[in-house]
């Protein structure tokens, strides 16, 4: 039989395991579990971290009993990558393998404070100060804000720092530490593409960066070794698989990017997950936008390989406003169900929804803006709301490829696609009328696991995966060509533009007293004890 090669995708939403043909890269079996999230206050986004791994240890025993039932060997399972969400910060303790706090998600908005007066420090104000090293804005999105939170508010963590006990590490370097033996000798590493997210690390020299490291008061002994993105970096000690190599290793978008194949300079693909993110191969050198990008690592594709990168555009919300509609608002049941409720208006009424529920990520980067709904009349009903949630996600696709053709002189001429949210197929129509350029999705939806599957595959030592490009197999796809004229679609994108300017400078830095008098710079609550209920606002 042909070799196989699995990968562990731990997103913000759930976990998968799948497991490809390392020759055909077709899907042999996959299992799929949801994480929970919490909100403990407003702004607030956590996991728990050992539910991560549970969920990780039940997709992989789950894939192993399919595999089994299809009378598939698993011992051809040559080995395992890892990709997964970006930026969400943990600290645990090396001894006794305890996390010492929730991950902070990502999306997480308590540290706006930190950022507010840090950029209020730098040069001129300016948020691009870091830029020049770390190809990242100052921003709550990153890494090493959130981790600074942790050693400023969580006093396990800080005792552990003190005692030389703090491990630092993004969502992979947990996975990885835990499934090579966590505290009996798990290999505490990540990889360039995670680490070029924690604003920690300098993109040029490929290393932590100890001005960065100083800057943000971060000891750089709690930091993992970074590895390139397809070496062998250690064995599974544990479960069905024990003793098969990790030797990819990627984050979700540059997973993604390489699942597309876009190894050539210009290629780009838009992934829609809980948020939605449009990456751009810029080859082995960083290109530095001028229109609100990030200039991100890629990918490193072997130890003596070398790095690629990407301009990336990020929103913070795609999938996520689906999310909030049906757990927040109840109305949809399911997240397949939206596609029929705004298939049934066919329009939004003139309707704009702006789901800055985490402030504004890219172009603008503008932490203090919030979620608007405008343009209602009492004509309005629960299915344009559906469409305008759709609209909203590619609203947002069209300004982050603006700026992207701008930062690099030649326009797209069709956008690969890739994600859960492109099997809503209005959604992938209405994204190439707004772009009015069409959009290509291959039928193989599985690009961001596909990818971290080739990594680990083609990483020296397993060697069961060729990246050659006469050995990358065929991919199928489907195109959606605009089909509305490209003034009503500018029409529609100048509304769209006045709704965001209306969602900006909402929420500002919270005074340092609440209504009891007491400070409420929203410092943690003892890990597992609720926090008390945040003040209830007046109407604005």
């Amino acid at each position: 039989m042909d070799p196989l090669v699995a990968a562990i995708d731990q997103g913000t939403s759930s976990t998968r395991f799948l497991v490809f043909n390392a020759k055909t890269a077709e899907v042999m079996s996959l299992h799929q579990v949801e994480i929970n999230q919490s909100f403990p206050k407003e702004g607030w986004v956590e996991e728990d971290p050992k539910e991560i791994m549970q969920s990780v240890y039940e997709c992989m025993e789950r894939t192993c009993e399919k595999l089994s039932q299809l009378n598939i060997d698993i011992s051809n399972i040559k080995a395992v990558g890892v990709t997964n969400q970006r930026e969400t910060t943990l600290v645990w303790d090396k001894e006794t393998g305890e996390p010492l706090y929730n991950a902070i998600v990502w999306l997480d908005l308590r540290t706006q404070s930190t950022v507010e007066s840090l950029i209020n420090k730098a040069p001129g104000k300016n948020k691009n100060h870091l830029k020049h090293k770390t190809g990242l804005p100052i921003s709550t999105y990153f890494s090493a804000v959130k981790l600074r939170w942790l050693l400023d508010n969580v006093d396990e963590v800080r005792q552990a720092v003190l005692s030389e006990r703090a491990m630092f590490g993004t969502v992979d370097s947990w996975i990885i530490w835990c499934l090579t033996g966590g505290k009996n000798g798990g290999v505490h590493c990540t990889d360039v593409s995670n680490a070029s997210r924690t604003m920690l690390f300098n993109i040029h020299s490929l290393d932590w960066d100890p001005e960065l490291c100083r800057y943000f008061d971060v000891p750089m002994k709690i930091l993992p070794k970074v590895r390139s993105s397809s070496e062998i970096y250690g064995w599974m000690k544990s479960s069905s698989l024990a003793g098969v190599p990790i030797s990819g290793c990627l984050g979700d978008q540059s997973a993604a990017l390489v699942g597309q194949m876009c190894f050539q300079e210009g290629q780009a693909k838009n992934t829609y997950g809980t948020g939605c993110f449009l990456l751009r191969n810029t080859g082995t050198k960083p290109l530095m936008s001028d229109h609100g990008l990030l200039t991100t690592v890629a990918y490193k594709l072997g130890k003596d390989e070398p790095a690629c990168y990407a301009l990336e555009g990020s929103v913070a919300i795609a999938g996520a406003v689906v999310r909030w509609l049906k757990d927040n608002l109840g109305i949809v049941k399911s997240s397949s169900e939206i596609e029929k409720l705004a298939a049934a208006v066919g329009t939004s009424y003139g309707c704009y929804f702006v789901p800055a529920f985490s402030g504004l990520y890219a172009p603008y980067w503008e932490p203090s803006a919030r979620g608007i709904i405008c343009g209602l009349t009492q004509f309005t009903n629960r299915n344009h709301l559906a469409f305008a949630a759709l609209e909203a996600v590619c609203f947002q696709t069209r300004e982050i490829l603006d700026a992207m053709n701008q930062d690099s002189g030649v326009p797209l001429t069709e956008l690969q696609v890739d994600g859960g949210m492109t099997s809503n197929r209005l959604l992938m129509q209405l994204q190439a009328d707004i772009l009015c350029i069409p959009v290509v999705q291959p039928t193989m939806s599985e690009t961001t696991a596909l990818g971290a599957a080739m990594a680990a595959g083609a990483a020296e030592g397993v060697g069961v995966w060729s990246l050659s490009p006469s050995h990358l197999p065929h991919v199928t796809s489907e195109k959606y060509e605009p089909q509305i004229n490209s003034d009503e679609s500018e029409f529609r994108f100048s509304r769209w533009k006045k709704a965001v300017q209306r969602s900006m400078n909402w929420e500002t830095t919270e005074p340092c007293c609440n209504s009891n008098g007491v400070g409420n710079k929203m410092n943690a609550a003892p890990w597992g004890v609720p926090p008390p209920p945040s003040p209830t606002r007046a109407d604005p």
